[in-house]
């Protein structure tokens, strides 16, 4: 398996999703990722154990998918970095790592010693990636938030996903979206950052806030609004004569499931779909048989789609549009996704053996080489490799007890 990692460092001291799971999209990629973490609280994402009143821990093995997402493959060393004498295992591994990655408030990082002037000069070569909230200098600098408040809401996702009179704002599709999709990103700055580094550009910094990657999700939305001088006008999904293509709607089918169509183009799609729902008769009916009456009629056309597709379940229109030109998809599940036959087929949906040896599920990062599956390793127990980083380092049996009776390591 290609890794264009492989032979790079990473020092990772964060916690939660977004950052971490830049590491873990690293570690994906062949990346030597040690995670630092305190000597006694560990990650404080280990003491979650339930999001969105889900367990998010499976109670016979130490196997935790909101650990093993964002952490699998990585080392984990038990280090305080506010005691005296972590500073020196602290410098020995920035010396020789490539990457610094952390999500620390600016002032916590100035506390430990581990912002941008205390890293580089140690070792003015690497590079030096942080993740934010909402910017990585200017007054709101030092502030926390989360996907929840900096990605979902203060980007204008939830606003734009919540339909005009709705009587609450939509949460996100699930935990951690934003982290995961800014993880992703960070990833994808720290690559170009090792790229340039080999081009004898130097070791740039690489920042990057939940906020702008919401805003980037959200452009297109946020590019028109300042085109418009306004926010845009709300779109209600439930109006169906507010759909002006009849081919880009949901629709119900008989067993409570959603179809979403998509077909940009109706006129081309057009009869095509009319003969896979039985109704060739429709692509030639006056009031549809071009695109612009098609546009014009389209509350007609809507309603006509909707009891036709009320009158077969979900498995039956999907072995009906089998073979149609035209795009669209199943609403699934997320356990649907778990097992999708795509992502299944390259290995999206990869193989992890837990602590205890027994294989579990995990989504691998969307990034193949060589059209290989990744092949996943589990994310590290607390301080797990704690002895064996410092015996690296050089670190003698005497100078570990000594270490860990002053509290630096685990």
């Amino acid at each position: 398996m290609f890794l264009p990692m492989q032979g790079v460092r990473v020092i990772e001291v964060a916690q939660f999703t977004f950052v971490p799971s830049a590491g873990a999209v690293l570690a994906d990629w062949g990346a030597d990722v040690i995670k630092i973490e305190h000597a006694e609280k560990g990650d404080a994402q280990r003491g979650l154990v339930k999001v969105y009143g889900q367990s998010v821990v499976d109670d016979a093995s130490t196997f935790a998918p909101i650990m093993d997402g964002p952490n699998r493959g990585k080392r984990s060393l038990g280090l305080s970095l506010e005691k005296p004498e972590s500073k020196a295992i602290l410098a020995e591994l920035v010396r020789g790592a490539d990457v610094f990655l952390t999500n620390f408030l600016p002032g916590a990082r100035k506390r430990l010693g581990i912002d941008v002037e205390d890293i580089r000069a140690l070792n003015p070569e690497i590079v030096y990636a942080s993740g934010t909230s909402f910017a990585h200098s200017g007054p709101e600098s030092d502030n926390g938030g989360y996907d929840g408040t900096a990605f979902w809401a203060r980007a204008g996702n939830a606003d734009s996903s919540t339909p005009p009179g709705y009587d609450r704002i939509i949460s996100q599709p699930g935990g951690a979206f934003g982290d995961n999709i800014g993880g992703m990103t960070i990833a994808g700055g720290i690559a170009a950052a090792l790229f340039a580094r080999s081009q004898g550009q130097g070791a740039p910094t690489v920042d990057i806030s939940l906020l702008g990657v919401g805003a980037w999700a959200n452009q297109l939305n946020v590019n028109m609004a300042l085109l418009a001088g306004a926010p845009l006008p709300k779109y209600d999904p439930r109006q169906a004569q507010a759909v002006p293509n009849p081919l880009s709607n949901n629709y119900l089918t008989a067993d409570g499931r959603w179809l979403s169509l998509i077909m940009l183009q109706p006129g081309r799609y057009w009869a095509d779909f009319c003969v896979k729902v039985g109704r060739p008769d429709l692509a030639t009916d006056e009031r549809f048989d071009t695109a612009e009456k098609l546009t014009a009629n389209s509350a007609e056309a809507v309603a006509i789609i909707k009891d036709l597709l009320l009158q077969r379940t979900k498995d039956e229109w999907v072995k009906a549009f089998e073979d149609m030109e035209g795009q669209w998809s199943v609403v699934q599940n997320n356990f649907e996704v778990g097992h999708d036959p795509a992502l299944r087929g390259i290995g999206q949906i990869a193989d992890v053996v837990d602590a205890e040896g027994r294989t579990q599920k995990l989504v691998a990062s969307p990034v193949q080489f060589d059209r290989e599956p990744i092949r996943l390793k589990r994310a590290p127990q607390f301080a797990e490799h704690t002895d064996e980083i410092l015996r690296e380092l050089g670190l003698s049996d005497e100078e570990l007890i000594t270490l860990k009776i002053a509290g630096a390591v685990t």
